[in-house]
C-alpha cells in the first residue's frame, strides 16, 4: 500500500498522504478509480523531426539541474536545454527543434542508443510535455524505453536503414508526417512508406488501455479498499 500512496502523493493527488492509517477509497471527492494516470495510445499522426545524433543520453534530454520537482510537469521547457538555448538563454537557431518548420512536431526520429545514461524517468516526462507521443530509433536504452511505455509514449525500434530513410524524407519534405497505428503495429506515410514494428503484448495492452503500474494496481480498487477496511 505504501507504494501506491507514494506514487499518488508524488503525482500531487490531493488528499493523499503517507500516513499509515489513511483510507484510499476516496481522494477528495473522487474515487481512486477515477484518477487518470496515463494517456492511452491507439493511433497518432504527427509532424516528424529528426535528431541525427547517436547515443543521446538522458542528461542531454533533461539536464540534472532540472530534476528538483517531484511532479511530472514543468520539464518540457527544459528539454534538450543545452542544445536548445545559447548561454544568454536565447533559443539556439542552429538546433533543429528551434526551426519554424518543426513547430508542433510530435514524432521524434533519433539515431541509435537513444536514452542511454542514467535511468531518470524525467526524460520521457520532458519529451511528453514538449509534445512528443512517439520516438523512433534503431535502438534505445532499455530503461528509457520502459519508462516511455509507462508514461504513455510509444518507443518504436526500426532497422537503421529505415530510420535513415525517414530522416531523409523529413529533411526533403517540409511538414512531413508519419502515421502510427499501435493496434496494427504499423508506421506509414503518404508517399509510399509502410513498415511493421514489434511491441510486447503486455506493453501494447497497457498503452491501449492507458495503464501504467499505478493504473494496473488501481484496477484492484475493491480489493485494496477491502484490505484497508480490515486494518
Amino acid at each position: 500500500m505504501l507504494d501506491v500512496r507514494y506514487a499518488l502523493a508524488c503525482r500531487g493527488v490531493r488528499g493523499v498522504s503517507l500516513g499509515g492509517h489513511d483510507k484510499l477509497k476516496h481522494i477528495g471527492h473522487k474515487s481512486i478509480s477515477d484518477i487518470s494516470t496515463m494517456n492511452s495510445f491507439h493511433q497518432h499522426t504527427g509532424i516528424v523531426v529528426a535528431l541525427d545524433r547517436p547515443n543521446v543520453d538522458t542528461d542531454q534530454i533533461i539536464p540534472k539541474q532540472f530534476l528538483k520537482r517531484i511532479e511530472r510537469t514543468g520539464f518540457g521547457e527544459f528539454l534538450f536545454f543545452d542544445w536548445r538555448y545559447l548561454p544568454d538563454g536565447s533559443p539556439n537557431p542552429k538546433f533543429i527543434l528551434n526551426e519554424p518548420r518543426y513547430k508542433g512536431a510530435s514524432i521524434l526520429v533519433a539515431a541509435k542508443n537513444f536514452g542511454c545514461g542514467s535511468s531518470r524517468e524525467h526524460a520521457p516526462w520532458a519529451l511528453a510535455e514538449y509534445g512528443f507521443r512517439v520516438v523512433i530509433a534503431p535502438s534505445f536504452a532499455d530503461i528509457f524505453a520502459n519508462n516511455c511505455f509507462k508514461n504513455g509514449m510509444l518507443p518504436i525500434v526500426l532497422p537503421e536503414l529505415t530510420v535513415l530513410e525517414i530522416m531523409q524524407r523529413t529533411q526533403e519534405n517540409e511538414g512531413y508526417t508519419l502515421s502510427i497505428d499501435l493496434e496494427k503495429q504499423t508506421v506509414s506515410d503518404s508517399i509510399g512508406l509502410s513498415t511493421l514494428f514489434q511491441v510486447s503484448d503486455f506493453q501494447k495492452y497497457c498503452l491501449l488501455e492507458g495503464l501504467d503500474d499505478i493504473g494496473l494496481t488501481l484496477r484492484h480498487e475493491n480489493d485494496i479498499s477491502a484490505f484497508e477496511a480490515k486494518r
